[in-house]
């Protein structure tokens, strides 16, 4: 039986196709996936992100034990409502999950953590939590609702209450602020700026009611994924997993190294940072075709790799790619398409931001 989110009565009005992702009913899209990716760009959409999961975590030590747990260094957090993005890792260097930690006070921290890694994820944390006498409370009564595009903001700041509004038009991006159980963040995962909402249940279709009737357009996980590769952002179970470090799936900026903090996976990473290892980067085709996960890249030198994510940029109108290749300074690349190679070359991401090309 798939579980589902508080929204799932609004997704089957809407008609909206639903499938099954990391065992939730959840909806692919509604009616056109490129014009939900065009509104995110241009307007405003929503998603429903309630398959992931809030996690709170109490305790005086508590900031003590996130500076053990994640790679990222919450002491970079100073203020109430900051955030920070980081990777949860295995004591080899693998990745458990990627995910965004808050700051809310200094007995009181809050992690979003992904879908298909939920579980495993609480798990791992409470296994480590009681040497910290850190108490974990998963939020499994609160739903996740993402608001992105250039006019989301003013959207969602209509429909908050009076006390919260102007607080939350006030956040700078990686911030959140809260009333009650009510947590608005500017953060996101598309590239664009917009609002990330953790909200009760029962307050849940009230608000994606009121966001459509104001034009908000509802957008499902395939316009997500689009506007997330544009964005040069990494899906977890496809971009990296257990099997590979933050330094090779390009997330080396979200480690923090700094003397004197201990975390889990730091030998490992620290051993690795002096060696040669695999890279991931960005991928451009240049001809007609579509760039798909798991296609292999050769390069001129013999350096190979393989793409991790692809698919087409509706934005660039372009086919583009994320890869882990063998580390190498050649930009121009082929990639096997039903056993053709075509023309590729190695550009950095992210490949479109704010409804804009980056492209060269």
């Amino acid at each position: 039986m798939l579980k589902q989110t508080a929204l799932i009565e609004q997704h089957r009005q809407l008609k909206a196709r639903l499938v099954d992702f990391a065992g939730w009913e959840m909806p692919i899209q509604y009616a056109s996936q490129m014009d939900e990716h065009h509104a995110v760009r241009s307007k405003a959409g929503m998603f429903d992100v309630g398959h992931m999961c809030g996690v709170d975590l109490h305790g005086a030590r508590v900031r003590e034990f996130l500076r053990y747990l994640l790679a990222n260094d919450v002491d970079k957090l100073k203020n109430a409502g900051k955030a920070l993005y980081t990777c949860l890792l295995r004591e080899d260097g693998g990745i458990l999950d990627d995910l965004i930690v808050y700051f809310l006070s200094e007995d009181y921290f809050r992690l979003v953590v992904n879908a298909g890694t939920a579980e495993k994820d609480i798990a791992w944390i409470q296994s480590k939590a009681g040497a910290f006498d850190v108490q974990v409370k998963p939020r499994t009564d609160l739903g996740i609702l993402a608001v992105q595009g250039p006019e989301a903001r003013k959207l969602v700041e209509a429909q908050l209450p009076p006390g919260l509004a102007p607080r939350a038009a006030a956040l700078k991006p990686f911030n959140a602020c809260a009333q009650g159980d009510l947590f608005v963040a500017r953060t996101g995962y598309t590239g664009e700026d917009g609002y990330e909402l953790l909200v009760p249940h029962d307050q849940l279709a009230p608000l994606w009611e009121n966001l459509l009737a104001a034009g908000v357009t509802p957008c499902g996980l395939g316009a997500r994924d689009t506007l997330r590769l544009e964005a040069g952002m990494n899906l977890y179970g496809q971009d990296m997993d257990e099997t590979v470090t933050p330094l090779e799936s390009g997330l080396a900026w979200t480690v923090a190294l700094n003397p004197g903090r201990n975390f889990i996976g730091r030998s490992v990473l620290e051993k690795q940072q002096g060696e040669s290892h695999p890279v991931q980067v960005g991928v451009l085709l240049e001809e007609r075709g579509v760039l798909r996960a798991h296609m292999k890249i050769r390069f001129a030198s013999g350096a190979t790799g393989e793409l991790t994510s692809g698919g087409f940029g509706p934005t660039l109108k372009r086919s583009i790619g994320l890869a882990r290749i063998q580390p190498t300074d050649e930009t121009d690349c082929e990639v096997e398409i039903r056993g053709k190679w075509q023309a590729a070359r190695i550009v950095k991401p992210p490949f479109a931001r704010n409804g804009q090309s980056l492209l060269k």
